[in-house]
């Protein structure tokens, strides 16, 4: 709030009082988000989307949004290892469920993609029933909501008694790694997973690879559109603690 000063005396008197006896305090920095709402989002960097995500359980689940990333503060309830996970907190560039982050070039055609680099660090947990995740979803319309007709999961780290969508069909080599590659159908869409022999903290690496590799199995088209590129977590047990310490993703055309 401004005030006016009325006279030049009381400017004069306001000026000494502040030297004489104010001291001057410079203003605190904002403290980092924090996001307890089932689908409550917040962006960082001006250009990512960083969401709760909490879709499978009424239980409470806190996020504190960095300026990379976020991290797991609370995540309270379990579900069945045979099923679901209870929530995906993630990162993303694209569009999910309408919700576009800004100045995202997604969806954008496949076959026009030259290169989609991209780079991530996560923080573990020994502590929970996890995978690290990182998803790449793909339709053949350009989605801006709703679920996509193919799913690329890429998984980083696997922590309990999990396993992919579907049944492991064999192994292959991307972007230079080996990976157990598997596929199936959730009832919704359809997923092709590649999953690390060991965890994988981080990595930069091409988006594009496993694009190839999933057109390259029949399970998309270069006419098709890439919608988003996401980074985070697939809990079915506790989770406080895990992070994306960073994270960045482009696309070329």
């Amino acid at each position: 709030m401004k005030l006016r000063i009325r006279s030049a005396a009381t400017a004069l008197l306001v000026a000494l009082g502040s030297l004489a006896g104010l001291a001057v305090t410079a203003p605190s920095a904002a403290a980092d988000p924090v996001i307890c709402d089932q689908y409550g989002t917040s962006t960082v960097q001006g250009q990512y989307v960083v969401q709760n995500n909490r879709w499978g359980t009424s239980a409470t689940q806190c996020i504190d949004v960095t300026g990379n990333g976020f991290r797991l503060t609370q995540a309270d309830g379990s579900v069945s290892t045979d099923g679901a996970p209870k929530s995906y907190p993630s990162i993303y560039t694209g569009c999910h469920y309408a919700n576009c982050s800004p100045g995202t070039r997604l969806p954008m055609q496949i076959g026009s993609i030259s290169s989609a680099p991209s780079s991530i660090s996560y923080q573990f947990t020994s502590d929970a029933v996890y995978n690290a995740s990182y998803d790449i979803w793909l339709d053949p319309e350009p989605k801006r909501t709703g679920v996509n007709r193919t799913e690329i999961m890429i998984w980083f780290n696997r922590v309990g008694p999990i396993q992919p969508i579907g049944s492991q069909i064999g192994t292959a080599n991307v972007g230079g790694r080996s990976w157990e590659v598997w596929t199936g159908n959730n009832g919704g869409n359809d997923v092709i997973s590649f999953v690390s022999p060991s965890a994988l903290p981080g990595w930069s690496f091409d988006v594009m690879d496993f694009v190839k590799e999933t057109v390259n199995r029949g399970m998309a088209g270069n006419n098709w559109y890439m919608t988003s590129i996401q980074a985070g977590f697939e809990p079915w047990s506790g989770g406080a603690g895990l992070g994306v310490q960073s994270f960045s993703a482009s696309v070329n055309g």
